[in-house]
């Protein structure tokens, strides 16, 4: 079993097992997720102080804050899943 990997921008890297949804952080419901997330404890900002993009929630409960849009992280991470894309090495 490999384990696949989704770049989430900035080198940032995130088990493609593992997310849940990628969502934008436009609605108020997502506000309150990711203002829940880090009250918790559980809000990983990996945006390097630019403008979060997508938000990404995984099956732990973690929250993950992105620079890179919603569709970028689908795009990447259906071409995981589909064996197309950059090879390992």
């Amino acid at each position: 079993m490999s384990i696949k990997l989704i770049n989430i921008g900035f080198g940032n890297i995130v088990s493609a097992g593992r997310i849940v949804t990628i969502v934008s952080p436009e609605s108020a419901p997502i506000k309150r997720v990711i203002g829940e997330a880090r009250d918790r404890g559980m809000l990983i900002d990996a945006t390097y102080g630019r403008r979060t993009r997508a938000v990404i929630v995984a099956d732990s409960g973690h929250v993950i804050l992105s620079a890179v849009q919603p569709e970028t992280v689908k795009h990447r991470l259906q071409t995981k899943e589909t064996g197309g894309g950059e090879e390992a090495e």
